[in-house]
């Protein structure tokens, strides 16, 4: 069973920066396409950051783009998603996630982990 754990959450006011990692176990973790998405009260879950297996090939959402940037480190089965610039807009509980790379979808998630930024 994959098991992908979350950490790095917290508080911070308006123009703060955190660094969430996710780290991963139970799959061949470079093999995998790994995703970041966030949950605000009240609202649907909606997809952050994504990044391929090697590294080489991101995407963001046009409301983080410039801001956030997600990185993975394939020796420490750790995927990462750095927040600058963060906004009240930006509090939700974040999850990852991972697909492979045949999937259209992501098979498995992680417990979430909150942000909260206050203005």
């Amino acid at each position: 069973q994959v098991q992908l754990v979350e950490s790095g959450g917290g508080s911070v006011q308006t123009g703060g920066s955190l660094r969430l990692s996710c780290a991963a176990s139970r799959l061949t973790f470079s093999s995998y396409y790994m995703g970041w998405f966030r949950q605000a009260p009240g609202q649907e879950r909606e997809f952050v950051a994504s990044i391929r297996s090697s590294g080489g090939t991101t995407s963001y959402s046009d409301s983080v783009k410039g801001r956030f940037t997600i990185s993975r480190d394939n020796a420490k089965n750790t995927v990462y998603l750095q927040m600058n610039s963060l906004k009240p807009e930006d509090t939700a509980v974040y999850y990852c996630a991972a697909r492979t790379v045949i999937s259209s979808v992501y098979d498995w998630w992680g417990q979430g982990t909150q942000v909260t930024v206050s203005s």
